[in-house]
């Protein structure tokens, strides 16, 4: 007897709200780690603890071959932005308030269905284009600038959410031809030995609480990233995506709670924008025959968790396709 498509879909979304608020916990240790530790120590320690689990779920991976990239130039082009895009993050995580790092984040699916014009040769309409242009608006809203002064926080804010969305169009570029290991393993590794590297010069002594703290990073990652899988496989992708903006209440909630933070008029305004622009682009490209590659449905996998997979491995062709749009499919990030 098939389920009724509603109950899965009511299933899915509150899979990914669930999902959601563990990525919000997820930022709020980062943040608390952030205020003793430079992000290069944090996301060391965080990638370490991730390895073993990360590692063993990639056993499942059957099919042939090397961890020799077909596309070593792309390869190495999104290892190095996916680098950026957790160092930004976490550092980011660590020095603005965490409602005003969401609304600079969630310019990705934007900047996501820019980039893949050039990239990806995706026809984008006025529709969708305008959509872009008043969401990047929201952006400038939330920085004021001119009028308060720019932190390095809000320039990695930027950075992150720009090489994240470079990264993940680059999965929709060579995704269909690169093994998922190799996608995966890459930035983890690069992570690990870069990072390791500037440790020397950055470190700081960590008392036991403070590493069990970066070992709750490495498992509210891959937690959250497991819910978004069982999400992504109830539901479909125009149900799931916009669920990520919840993250606002949460980085609302945790931020009076824990850390004195209140959200100014300026953040309400531009995040509201932001949030309004891509569920439109989002609600749109489900409706299918509108994009080629769906760029923005399929970008699943969320900026600044290093230690956590990609989520289209875990996912079968059917899932990784939204449901009633277009039968060429491309890995999902």
């Amino acid at each position: 007897m098939t389920e009724n498509p509603a109950n899965t879909n009511l299933r899915g979304a509150l899979l990914a709200l669930l999902a959601f608020a563990v990525f919000a916990s997820h930022d709020v240790v980062i943040k608390y780690l952030g205020g003793s530790y430079s992000p290069f120590q944090i996301v060391f320690f965080s990638v370490l603890f991730g390895f073993p689990i990360v590692t063993f779920l990639l056993m499942r991976d059957a099919s042939k071959g090397n961890l020799r990239p077909r596309h070593p130039w792309w390869t190495a082009a999104r290892t190095f932005a996916a680098v950026l895009a957790g160092v930004g993050a976490f550092y980011a995580f660590s020095t603005l308030p965490l409602a005003q790092v969401y609304a600079i984040l969630f310019a990705g699916p934007l900047l996501i269905t820019l980039m893949a014009i050039p990239m990806l040769g995706e026809k984008v309409g006025w529709r969708r284009g305008l959509a872009v242009l008043v969401g990047l608006g929201g952006v400038l809203v939330v920085l004021q600038p001119g009028s308060t002064e720019l932190q390095a926080g809000h320039v990695a804010a930027l950075g992150a959410a720009c090489t994240g969305a470079f990264a993940s169009v680059v999965v929709r570029k060579i995704g269909q031809d690169e093994r998922s290991v190799v996608l995966i393993l890459y930035p983890m590794m690069a992570n690990f030995v870069l990072m390791g590297a500037a440790l020397p010069f950055v470190y700081e002594p960590m008392p036991l609480v403070d590493i069990g703290a970066s070992a709750v990073i490495a498992a509210l990652a891959l937690v959250g990233t497991s819910c978004l899988i069982y999400a992504y496989r109830h539901a479909q992708a125009v149900i799931v995506a916009p669920m990520q903006y919840s993250q606002i209440i949460w980085a609302s909630l945790y931020g009076v709670l824990l850390f004195d933070e209140t959200l100014d008029r300026a953040t309400v305004i531009g995040t509201g924008i932001i949030v309004a622009s891509g569920i439109y682009i989002v609600l749109r490209e489900g409706r299918g025959g509108h994009s080629l590659n769906t760029p923005v449905l399929r970008t699943r996998s969320r900026t600044g968790t290093p230690g956590a997979p990609r989520i289209g491995q875990f996912l079968s062709p059917e899932q990784r396709r939204p449901r009633g749009g277009p039968a060429t499919d491309r890995r999902s990030d």
